[in-house]
């Protein structure tokens, strides 16, 4: 049985790992469930909360228990500080937050000097699985197809474009020699036709889209399109559990929900 703790527990993502985590009673136990200072959640029990019935745990600011695997879809600052913790308690993590500069990105790594963690844009196993592909795909088409990145969520998503638009971008300029910084064009306004090894990117925030991602790569005479559309939150609480699972045990390093997918 492995120990969690959840970060962001009352949140959408959260709620959700816990009532999964608490459906597999065998596999996972939530053991400390956190969320920030003043939220109206605090000292409510987690499983009630997530309507998966009492779980004898209340919500907290810090950490509780002694956890194996803190799982964490918060906030870049948030997430920054959850590390910090991980590492004083060498606690594995898996991060899902979304938005994480590139200096963020850069202390994630060096933390995974010390402690194992699981950072991915999406924890989805479809949606990795497009991350592969699509660098693929422009690889083998070539610079002759205009490439365009659209991604659909939800109205409250706070960071524009995606984690996911963005991995796929970095995808696509690591498979093809571009620089991730200057090849992303984001937009359409003033900037038709785009300029050769430029990729085009939409953000669409709709309703409550869970989220839906498409690449287009196009020539004249045709176009190849791939897309993942998630129907439920269900899809990454699932693959985030699947990586705790998976990261549990490992030597300290920055693993991806690929190597997941690899085992």
């Amino acid at each position: 049985m492995i120990k969690l703790a959840v970060t962001g527990a009352a949140g959408r993502m959260g709620s959700r790992i816990v009532a999964l985590a608490m459906a597999e009673p065998k596999s996972f136990q939530v053991v400390s469930a956190m969320e920030a200072a003043g939220h109206k959640a605090l000292g409510s029990d987690v499983g009630l909360v997530a309507g998966a019935g009492p779980a004898g745990l209340a919500i907290s600011e810090g950490l509780q228990g002694r956890p194996q695997v803190i799982i964490d879809f918060s906030t870049p600052q948030a997430t920054l500080g959850w590390l910090d913790q991980a590492k004083a308690g060498a606690i594995a993590m898996v991060i899902g937050t979304t938005g994480l500069t590139e200096s963020q990105l850069a202390e994630v790594a060096d933390a995974a000097s010390t402690i194992p963690i699981m950072q991915a844009p999406n924890m989805s196993l479809g949606v990795n699985l497009l991350f592969k592909i699509a660098g693929e795909v422009a690889k083998m088409l070539g610079p002759d197809y205009d490439i365009e990145i659209a991604e659909t969520h939800h109205r409250f998503k706070k960071d524009a474009p995606s984690g996911t638009a963005l991995g796929l971008a970095r995808s696509i300029c690591q498979a093809t020699g571009r620089d991730l910084a200057s090849s992303p064009v984001h937009g359409r306004s003033g900037n038709s036709p785009r300029k050769p090894g430029q990729i085009g990117m939409h953000a669409l925030r709709l309703g409550d889209t869970v989220g839906e991602h498409s690449v287009y790569f196009g020539n004249i005479g045709e176009t190849v399109t791939l897309s993942h559309s998630a129907h439920t939150r269900d899809t990454f609480a699932r693959g985030a559990l699947r990586a705790a699972g998976w990261l549990l045990g490992r030597p300290a390093g920055l693993y991806s929900m690929l190597d997941v997918l690899q085992g």
